[in-house]
């Protein structure tokens, strides 16, 4: 936990409301700063049991089940695999925009629809209030993210499966009876020693540097970037055993990709702490073109904005198309972001959000399609696969292309099979597959390579020090936005 989120609070009353794990530290914490704090212990309303047999196959789902996953490929597997048995169901995951999970929940909650099951990841144990008689665990097994930001698959935590297992049978849902259990038979003993086990103690809260405190290292060391300014910051900091300083990984992202962007340290700062998603290419190259145009002292406006997403969007077709919908999302997310903080760069908040109303139908409108579009993805898969490895046998020695022949049906038979590359993908640079895939524009891609030429040589204009200030870090002469 972060304790940044209850030092220095400018309210009368804040509530708290968690596990018991972190009673005593937010205890010790608030005492420090002479705060009163009052405990209150609530029980379960109603009872939770966990099945002693697995559900082993699809064909045993009952109408109030749902099946958690951890993976958008298992989420995706599972639904077509419903589809199939000619049941209906609900889908709800971390990317989807809340409206879009709020009307799921409303389609799988509703005793005249017919859809009564619902495929989720862990998300559905924030903020959702749901009827569900069955919590199966498709696996317990769940990627995270360790110290170090290396990727980890490692059994969910007793205090992950409690808060997912809790959504069976809640009080205010028409089952008043919960029930867990797991996909897979062998899976059942580990769930039963995990919710057993007691929930360890939170015993530190996380510390973030404040903008102050960089400016204060950057007074210091002028030409130091950024991201360097944070690793020496780390490396400085002593904390006790209440407190330890919060992984710093995305920040530094954050900060290495708008390095080359002339902004002044407080303005680069609160563009760093920008919630994004390193993974989705076009939010990444969204929050280097949002700091590139705050740079030139250009509001963003909702002109620029709709011709910056293409708009207007249409349904998706497949899923690839739909994944690119939630991207687009997430960058109007981080405009209505951004707006909180630059109210003068970033003016349109309100038609923003009323764009994002209406990406959020046609994201909804792909949800409620999806097991059609994981067909058509599935047929388009299967028909590449042919294609390569049509290409693939007609250039292989003769000896080699009977074992090409028995390795293809293994190949097309499943839908989580390794696709693979096409012929010319690896002769392509990543900056002409990034333009393929429409997350660069040419023009981008030029103006990239113009001011990465420019930086090099030691002349560029857009290159400052980390202490200049806002004044003298923006352009007085407006430049022609390339785009």
């Amino acid at each position: 936990m972060k304790a940044d989120l209850l030092r220095g609070l400018c309210a009368e009353e804040v509530h708290l409301c968690g596990e018991a794990a972190a009673i005593d530290l937010v205890t010790e914490l608030l005492y420090t700063t002479g705060e009163e704090v009052e405990v209150r212990n609530y029980t379960r309303l109603t009872p939770i049991s966990v099945l002693d047999h697995a559900l082993e196959s699809l064909d045993n789902l009952r109408p109030g089940d749902c099946i958690v996953c951890f993976s958008k490929n298992d989420i995706y597997s599972v639904s077509r695999q419903i589809e199939i048995r000619g049941l209906e169901s609900a889908v709800i995951y971390g990317s989807l925009p809340p409206g879009t999970k709020l009307a799921q929940a409303k389609k799988f909650n509703d005793p005249d629809d017919p859809c009564k099951i619902l495929v989720a990841t862990d998300a559905i144990g924030m903020g959702l209030n749901l009827s569900i008689r069955r919590i199966i665990f498709y696996s317990l097994i769940k990627p995270s993210i360790n110290e170090k930001g290396e990727k980890e698959l490692e059994p969910i935590t007793t205090s992950q499966a409690l808060q997912i297992a809790g959504r069976a049978g809640r009080f205010s849902s028409k089952y008043k009876e919960g029930e867990v259990t797991t996909m897979n038979r062998e899976d059942l003993r580990l769930l039963k020693e995990i919710l057993n086990k007691p929930v360890d103690p939170i015993k530190a809260a996380g510390l973030h540097p404040t903008a102050e405190q960089i400016e204060m290292f950057a007074y210091h060391l002028p030409d130091t970037t950024l991201s360097n300014l944070i690793d020496i910051f780390v490396d400085f900091s002593q904390v006790d055993g209440q407190y330890f300083v919060c992984n710093l990984d995305d920040f530094k992202f954050s900060a290495e990709l708008i390095q080359h962007i002339p902004l002044n340290l407080r303005v680069r700062y609160v563009f760093c702490t920008a919630p994004i998603n390193k993974r989705q290419p076009f939010v990444c190259s969204s929050l280097l073109q949002f700091a590139r145009q705050y740079s030139r002292n250009e509001p963003l406006t909702f002109a620029w904005l709709r011709r910056y997403i293409k708009w207007p969007l249409h349904p998706p077709n497949n899923i690839k198309d739909l994944m690119d919908l939630e991207a687009v999302h997430d960058v109007l997310d981080l405009y209505l972001w951004l707006s909180y903080r630059f109210i003068d760069m970033f003016p349109d908040a309100s038609l923003v959000r009323d764009l994002q109303k209406e990406l959020d139908g046609i994201i909804q409108e792909g949800v409620h399609n999806i097991t059609k579009l994981i067909k058509i993805s599935e047929a388009q898969r299967l028909l590449n696969l042919e294609n390569v490895s049509a290409d693939s046998r007609s250039r292989l020695p003769g000896t080699l292309k009977s074992q090409a022949r028995r390795m293809r049906g293994t190949k097309t038979l499943g839908y989580k099979a390794a696709e693979p590359p096409s012929p010319s993908a690896e002769e392509k640079s990543l900056a002409s597959r990034l333009v393929q895939q429409g997350l660069l524009t040419a023009d981008m891609l030029k103006q990239l390579e113009k001011e990465w030429l420019t930086q090099q040589t030691g002349h560029g204009r857009d290159r400052t020090e980390p202490g200049t200030s806002s004044k003298g870090s923006r352009r007085k002469k407006k430049e022609p936005d390339s785009d």
